[in-house]
């Protein structure tokens, strides 16, 4: 038979591992599995960071999305397979969004979103970071050599050198 103490404590460990079923089953955001459920979390994340006045609670929603939605891009997106150029048109396809309005969000010119949509010119670490922002990806996919077209660059082995117009010494 059981003592008042233990039956006490059998009680209490019960009605913990209730407490603990209704929080697990009452779970916001889970471990990403699905496209699906990774679009929902990506437009619930915009939803989350386009509000004015955040509270604690939402702070710590955005935080856990990014991090959901990062770990989920780590395992499932290779961008290492697409030069940069080509993952922010496929992004902005898949945004619906035209030049005019990446210009836009850069805050640059239109030329210059041109310029690196036909490889004449390569992306700054500002650009770089705001596109990452932007399109919730990692820094990593936009900072990586490409190959520029521009006459004036074409010298150059790669973007990550940049705009650069050096001019280069015949004499040696």
């Amino acid at each position: 038979m059981l003592s008042t103490r233990k039956f006490a404590h059998l009680i209490n460990s019960i009605r913990l591992t209730n407490i603990n079923q209704e929080e697990m089953e009452t779970l916001k955001y889970k471990v990403i599995k699905t496209k699906k459920q990774y679009n929902e979390y990506c437009a619930a994340l915009e939803e989350l960071t386009d509000l004015a006045n955040k509270k604690k609670e939402q702070q710590d929603e955005i935080e856990l999305l990014s991090f959901l939605i990062e770990k989920w891009d780590e395992e499932h997106n290779s961008f290492t397979t697409v030069d940069p150029v080509s993952l922010l048109k496929s992004l902005m396809t898949e945004h619906g969004m035209n030049a005019t309005e990446l210009a836009s969000s850069l805050g640059v010119s239109k030329g210059l979103v041109s310029d690196i949509l036909h490889y004449k010119k390569g992306m700054s670490k500002e650009v770089i970071r705001t596109l990452a922002v932007l399109f919730k990806v990692s820094q990593e996919a936009f900072n990586r050599p490409y190959k520029l077209k521009l006459a004036l660059n074409a010298h150059l082995r790669n973007a990550s050198v940049m705009n650069t117009t050096k001019v280069l010494s015949t004499n040696h």
